[in-house]
């Protein structure tokens, strides 16, 4: 869009994904998201291509790893299955742990064309997860990964009061999400903790800084304990990125994991399913 930087245009284009969200609206085309951007759809084209690239070589260089190519091989997905990865932006993005895990797949277990859908929306809390819980139900999952619980710590506002979801609405809608999957499908359910953020990074940023946006430790890592009381597996993303997290698995908005962030996860990931 008018006035920002090839930089911030890239970060925009991560996270906002109109033909995801305007699916099936009569005349919604690439050509209609790139004029979203205000940029032609060949440069669309290009910078989502170059995301997707990226995502390649991440998974290329996971499978590089003597410690992790053989997880890959024992993965308890089988031929033909559906695999949905549920969450907010750090799901929705082009470079993030789904697209890693559906290039790591279709790289090292093409045999077993599974379907992979990236069902995150960026700035989605819990209720919204819930409220469209359903069209994810009709795609047959039969393994669901949901990363949930980032965007309910998010607080509003130059000295925020309160979290956008109090901690004990957040467990209630944990529960309500999990038996909406119990009644309407038979998938195997795996969560994934929110992972920790630099705070002064979120402040200073051009956008969330700009936006009034505040994450704060201490409430992620209440959500974080909320998930880990449910009783279906969870990969506690908390101690991958550490306490104060490590910068280099965070891009500069101190918010959302980096590439290294997102191979991390895919990583913690593997491990677990491994297990």
């Amino acid at each position: 869009m008018e006035g920002w930087t090839p930089e911030q245009l890239t970060y925009m284009l991560k996270f906002r994904h109109p033909e995801k969200l305007l699916a099936g609206m009569p005349g919604m085309s690439e050509s209609v998201s790139a004029r979203v951007f205000g940029i032609s759809p060949a440069r669309y084209r290009r910078l989502r291509g170059a995301a997707a690239e990226r995502v390649r070589t991440a998974a290329a260089e996971l499978l590089a790893d003597p410690a992790v190519a053989p997880l890959v091989q024992r993965l308890p997905f089988r031929p033909g299955q559906t695999l949905v990865g549920l969450g907010d932006s750090i799901t929705d993005d082009l470079e993030s742990w789904v697209e890693i895990l559906r290039a790591l797949i279709a790289a090292a277990r093409p045999e077993l064309e599974l379907t992979v859908i990236n069902a995150g929306v960026s700035g989605d809390c819990t209720p919204q997860l819930i409220s469209r819980f359903l069209d994810v139900a009709r795609s047959a999952p039969d393994w669901i990964l949901c990363l949930a619980g980032t965007n309910d710590a998010r607080r509003h506002g130059r000295r925020p009061v309160k979290t956008l979801v109090s901690l004990e609405e957040t467990e209630r809608n944990l529960v309500a999400l999990r038996e909406f999957a119990a009644t309407e499908t038979a998938a195997n359910w795996v969560w994934l903790t929110p992972p920790p953020v630099v705070e002064e990074r979120i402040a200073e940023h051009w956008f969330l800084g700009a936006m009034e946006l505040a994450w704060r430790n201490h409430d992620l890592r209440a959500v974080a304990a909320a998930i880990r009381r449910q009783p279906d597996a969870v990969v506690d993303l908390q101690p991958v990125f550490g306490s104060p997290p490590d910068p280099a698995l965070l891009l500069p908005d101190g918010l959302h994991p980096s590439l290294a962030g997102q191979s991390a996860i895919v990583r913690a990931l593997l491990h677990h399913l491994h297990t």
